[in-house]
């Protein structure tokens, strides 16, 4: 099977050639265009996402051989979540080799945070079944570049920050208030506010509920701390 010159393209933009080229067409293959004939990519993703994960336990022990569990687990849900997984596939421009069937590609799946996220998932997976562990790593460690040197900055969880901050002032847990959508279904954006019980408060907008939230917290905690 020979790869398409967008494909081939790709796999010079992260680094790795398969001797295996289908493993690359199924870790690319969306479920709205999967048959039974053409596999989709959900196995590969659950397989890369363990692949990813000991790279990543790997490298923060490697990294830090005296920090403990309660240090280096925030830097490892920092570097494997979702979104930096979707992060990490714009940067190689992963959506634009997507296979997606009409109805996803209509409602722009190509720039979807959960399918680039698992379609990154997959394509580690796949390097890992063609090539094995060592090139899976070396990909892995090379596309995530500075994010893993600058983890510590990231990691820290600001809804968790904010709940421990106002939970150790006796105060209630911090409330999220969806307060508007905007854009196409495709491409909404959701504004956030999160309240705490003294009246104090802050907004943030983003493409997902989550990401708003996180803003939303990250405002209100520079507020409350500042």
């Amino acid at each position: 099977m020979k790869l398409s010159s967008d494909l081939i393209a790709f796999t010079a933009r992260i680094g790795y050639e398969f001797s295996k080229p289908e493993l690359l067409i199924r870790a690319l293959t969306h479920g709205s265009l999967s048959s039974e004939t053409r596999p989709d990519n959900q196995r590969l993703e659950f397989l890369g996402d363990r692949v990813l994960g000991l790279v990543m336990s790997e490298k923060l022990l490697a990294d830090d051989p005296d920090a403990p569990e309660g240090t280096l687990a925030p830097r490892y849900n920092a570097l494997v979540r979702k979104e930096t997984c979707a992060d990490v596939a714009k940067q190689i421009e992963l959506g634009e080799v997507l296979k997606l069937g009409r109805s996803e590609m209509k409602t722009g799946g190509r720039r979807k945070l959960a399918l680039l996220g698992d379609a990154m998932e997959a394509v580690i997976a796949a390097v890992y079944l063609d090539g094995g562990l060592d090139p899976a790593r070396d990909m892995i460690i090379r596309l995530w570049g500075e994010r893993i040197h600058k983890v510590e900055a990231d990691a820290r969880d600001a809804k968790t920050a904010l709940q421990e901050w106002a939970q150790a002032r006796k105060m209630t847990v911090p409330k999220y208030v969806e307060t508007s959508r905007e854009g196409p279904d495709h491409a909404p954006v959701f504004t956030i506010e999160v309240q705490l019980p003294d009246g104090r408060a802050a907004q943030a907008k983003a493409n997902s509920k989550r990401a708003a939230e996180q803003a939303a917290a990250k405002a209100l905690l520079a507020q409350v701390e500042g």
